[in-house]
């Protein structure tokens, strides 16, 4: 199957909520989605996706004529492109019928395996999700991330007990969920975290332990201090924070403050090859995209994802020969500018 028949069969398998529209950019579902497609007016996901196509890429071909290597080594493991899926949870309630958040991990995890990447999976309130999500993991020689969301210390230890048999590339913790309703009003209390906590939560595995949820220099600095391995610059733990900054526009001034002492990802309104140019070129070490995963899966399954990787690979390598970059270490920040 070609990427555009597997978009076109995931809008025959899709509820009422996502289109799986040829661009996902959040107008369509503006303020619909129950979770994703942002709170508020819905603005914050529309300005994700926006901030990136404003960025231009400076093309350059006076260099020598030799192959462009996409790969990369993240948290240890060798990656054929930058590029993770993100975790995305409650599959029915915001996509539709077709696959629980167990039976979605399961298929993501391996898929992405087999297409050379790695995969984040979610959390949610039933245990169930990152019991299966571990169990995907170890089937997979533990290349995923599982994402934990900031229960209570108590929960958060059973959690990690759960995953860490299954020898992840990392375990991380989505610290920008903690505004999500199901998190609210809890006892003991969930939500926010001091870095004392985090540390605290850190010290529980001896994996890399990564925050995501970073939209501030502030807040990076917080997240180095509390012993994060890396952060994710992102602005939705679930729900797209309105009048927040684009994660493209905070990006450059957190990778220059932090850059050096931990890993930089990057997740909101990424779609393309060319956005993942762009997101490195900005600073970032990796990206996370979560939609088009979505689409893919639930169009094509397994094949979906490698079509959506090869097709990535395919973007990213154009954009770098066309703009003099044969490594992703070649790639600089004068090789894009605003429009």
């Amino acid at each position: 199957m070609t990427y555009q028949e597997i978009l076109e069969s995931a809008r025959t398998q899709m509820g009422p909520h996502c289109k799986a529209c040829n661009v996902c950019n959040g107008i369509v579902c503006k303020n619909t989605m129950p979770g994703p497609g942002a709170k508020g007016a819905g603005t914050g996901f529309i300005r994700n996706y926006q901030k990136w196509q404003e960025l231009c890429v400076n093309m350059d071909t006076i260099c020598e004529n030799k192959p462009v290597d996409t790969s990369c080594t993240i948290f240890g493991r060798k990656l054929v492109i930058p590029v993770m899926a993100a975790p995305v949870g409650a599959m029915q309630l915001h996509y539709g019928d077709k696959y629980t958040d167990l039976q979605y991990n399961d298929i993501l995890v391996s898929a992405c395996a087999q297409a050379g990447i790695a995969a984040f999976t979610g959390d949610g309130t039933n245990p169930a999700i990152v019991e299966a999500a571990a169990e995907a993991l170890k089937k997979s020689d533990g290349c995923g991330i599982p994402t934990i969301k900031p229960w209570n210390i108590e929960v958060i230890k059973q959690k990690f007990d759960l995953v860490t048999p299954a020898n992840p590339l990392a375990i991380a913790m989505d610290i920008d969920a903690a505004g999500l309703p199901f998190l609210k009003n809890l006892t003991p209390p969930a939500g926010s975290k001091t870095v004392q906590e985090l540390k605290e939560i850190a010290a529980l595995t001896n994996k890399p332990f990564i925050l995501k949820g970073i939209m501030t220099v502030a807040g990076a600095k917080k997240a180095l201090e509390a012993g994060a391995s890396a952060i994710v610059v992102s602005n939705h733990g679930g729900r797209v924070q309105d009048h927040c900054p684009a994660t493209a526009e905070v990006l450059p001034a957190i990778a220059q403050a932090v850059g050096s002492k931990m890993t930089i990802l990057v997740d909101g309104g990424i779609r393309t090859g060319i956005d993942v140019f762009k997101a490195l070129a900005l600073g970032a070490n990796g990206v996370l995209i979560g939609r088009n995963f979505v689409n893919m899966i639930y169009g094509g399954g397994a094949e979906g994802v490698q079509v959506y990787v090869d097709k990535l690979k395919a973007e990213l390598e154009d954009t770098m020969a066309m703009c003099g970059a044969h490594s992703l270490s070649e790639i600089t920040s004068d090789m894009v500018s605003a429009s």
